[in-house]
């Protein structure tokens, strides 16, 4: 094979396809858990530190990259959230290409991150004492499983970017300053999951800065169809805008 063609492979081979050890595989989840305690905290940087951590023992485990993330987006560093989300996508990108391969494997990483989202679920419902936040955390959580689990149904066929993945996408973008890009990633978790009530509502909120009135009003209904309460104010804010 010709020098260029060769580094053509290697460059365009999958980055993260090469799973941890055991061992690694559990200093992985311990980082991970920090990671989580660290957020619940609101000890931003720690948090992000650890999920690194937590990469560097296992570059395939999806929910570090996610919670990297979304300690990124809690310290308003918008352009490393997006690195991170796009990661994330990238490993189930990654893992989903591995499953001809290596199914057992794929199956036994994504049931551990499965194990490991319900446990997150369980600490949060301790920690709720009826606050709404845990509630919305909670159901985004959910979500997160949900992804999982449609991941395990989808063995074959083209890979689907999870949804919880193309919301938390789409939020980094737009804090951006990126709404053309924020929109592309929220439409994308809608028409995968049309129940993402929150990926309707964000919608509903860029089509009304970029008034589009009619766009605006469909992605409430939308919204509140999935069960998402939408903000009173939002709503009156499109009801006044002018047709065009």
């Amino acid at each position: 094979m010709p020098a260029v063609a060769l580094a053509f492979v290697l460059v365009a081979s999958p980055v993260y396809a090469q799973f941890a050890s055991e061992q690694d595989r559990r200093e992985a989840l311990q980082h991970y858990r920090a990671g989580q305690e660290l957020m619940s905290a609101e000890q931003f940087e720690k948090a992000a530190e650890a999920f690194q951590k937590s990469i560097d023992k296992d570059r395939l485990l999806t929910l570090a990259h996610y919670g990297l993330g979304q300690a990124y987006m809690s310290l308003r560093r918008f352009t490393s959230a997006i690195q991170a989300f796009t990661t994330c996508r990238e490993v189930f990108r990654s893992l989903h290409g591995l499953q001809e391969r290596d199914r057992v494997s794929v199956e036994r990483q994504r049931d551990d991150e499965i194990r490991e989202l319900r446990d997150t679920i369980r600490r949060l419902q301790a920690m709720q004492s009826g606050a709404q936040r845990f509630d919305l955390r909670i159901t985004k959580v959910e979500a997160r499983i949900q992804d999982l689990e449609r991941q395990r149904s989808s063995n074959s066929g083209v890979f689907v970017s999870p949804p919880e993945v193309s919301l938390a996408l789409g939020s980094a973008y737009f804090r951006n300053s990126s709404l053309e890009e924020a929109e592309r990633e929220w439409k994308s978790a809608v028409s995968v999951n049309p129940r993402l009530g929150e990926a309707h509502n964000n919608l509903a909120a860029l089509y009304a800065m970029t008034g589009r009135k009619a766009e605006a009003e469909a992605a409430v209904m939308a919204a509140e169809k999935a069960g998402f309460r939408v903000n009173p104010k939002l709503k009156e804010d499109i009801r006044k805008m002018i047709t065009t």
